[in-house]
């Protein structure tokens, strides 16, 4: 029979090698610092826009760990929206993601507020507002009661299932997260950063809601980053770095669940995660301030609202070929007005033709020298 680390007589007292992660957490503070230094160093706009991307990759990403797509248009209208932020014409947003932007948006703006029941049922009820995960009705706002059966973590086909890890069981909930809640906002000797790593451990390993426990801990996580740098500014997204190693985020959770006490090796995971997360961030730098470049070359040219629009989405992450038909779609206009629009870009020197021609006509932006 497995044990896991929440049935150990020590359980939770947690503990790890100083030794080993001291030079670890002072080479990612010191990474740390240096990002959130040169992202203040920018002007406000371009502050603004990176905290932006940043926060729309969090949201979409952490969504994807747990195989939920959502539109990336929708996240960023409603994050945008929410911290009143001027990106022009913004998309209508479906319920369930104004609820997940809500969530992400409280636990880092609203870092310094303590943690509480209440608020993680709030988080919870806003990932959930027609109370169903999928087609399955779950409990919303409360914890789990175990009526249906153990909380695990399966995978493989029916018959044959593999169970890579089992929560505790319901009745000692109550208990397991009062101790986790008054710990979390406790202000003792540990470091934001190992409080980070430990929080996602320990709220992941308790499992208290019937869905959406990844995606809790890793607000939790984030808030617990926020408090490091005393900042509601998101300049990088964990969660996007988590996504690019997945299997190896659930193979490090799932040994240390079956493990002792002693996680030593899922703080060094996280701590190298977190440090690749940074150099992530240096991929939306770039994103922003090619984007400011792009738009201080072209200010005089005697631009349409649509072709901003359409423009703005190119330099946001657009996926895929611009075409005449994607054009009137985005600025929501015929055919032949995208076509005229399309050529005056062109003639502007703003959009290129591709070399690809007849019915698969595409265009992309002519790159903006340095």
């Amino acid at each position: 029979m497995t044990t896991y680390i929440h049935t150990l007589a020590d359980w939770p007292k947690f503990h790890w090698s100083h030794e080993t992660l001291a030079s670890r957490l002072a080479a990612v503070r010191h990474h740390q610092g240096r990002l959130i230094g040169r992202m203040e160093g920018l002007g406000f706009q371009l502050r603004a826009e990176a905290v932006l991307q940043s926060l729309t990759e969090e949201i979409l990403k952490s969504n994807e760990i747990e195989g939920e797509v959502l539109n990336r248009e929708q996240v960023r209208s409603s994050i945008a929206r929410r911290l009143g932020m001027d990106i022009g014409a913004l998309a209508p947003v479906d319920r369930n993601v104004e609820g997940v932007v809500e969530m992400m948006l409280d636990a880092t703006q609203n870092y310094a507020a303590p943690l509480t029941k209440a608020r993680l049922f709030d988080w919870h009820a806003a990932l959930f507002p027609t109370g169903r995960s999928g087609m399955t009705k779950i409990r919303v706002g409360a914890w789990r009661d175990g009526k249906s059966g153990p909380m695990q973590v399966v995978s493989g086909p029916v018959g044959r299932e593999r169970i890579h890890y089992e929560a505790p069981a319901a009745p000692p909930l109550e208990r397991e997260m009062r101790a986790f809640i008054a710990w979390f906002n406790d202000r003792d000797s540990v470091d934001p950063v190992l409080r980070a790593a430990l929080a996602h451990l320990w709220f992941v390993t308790i499992h208290p809601f019937d869905d959406g426990n990844g995606r809790i801990a890793r607000a939790i996580a984030d808030m617990a980053l926020a408090r490091s740098e005393q900042s509601p500014q998101r300049f990088y997204s964990m969660s996007a770095q988590i996504r690019i190693e997945r299997k190896t985020y659930y193979d490090i959770l799932e040994a240390t669940q079956k493990g002792d006490l002693d996680i030593t090796a899922w703080i060094e995971w996280f701590l190298g995660c977190l440090d690749r997360a940074f150099d992530g961030a240096e991929i939306i730098l770039a994103s922003v301030l090619m984007k400011a470049r792009f738009w201080e070359r072209h200010a005089g040219a005697p631009l349409q609202d649509r072709q901003r629009l359409v423009l703005n989405r190119l330099l946001g992450g657009f996926e895929g070929k611009l075409t005449s038909s994607k054009y009137a779609k985005l600025a929501k206009c015929s055919q032949d007005t995208a076509s005229r629009d399309i050529d005056d870009l062109i003639a502007h020197g703003i959009l290129t033709k591709d070399q690809a021609g007849g019915r698969s006509t595409s265009y992309s932006l002519v790159p903006v020298d340095r």
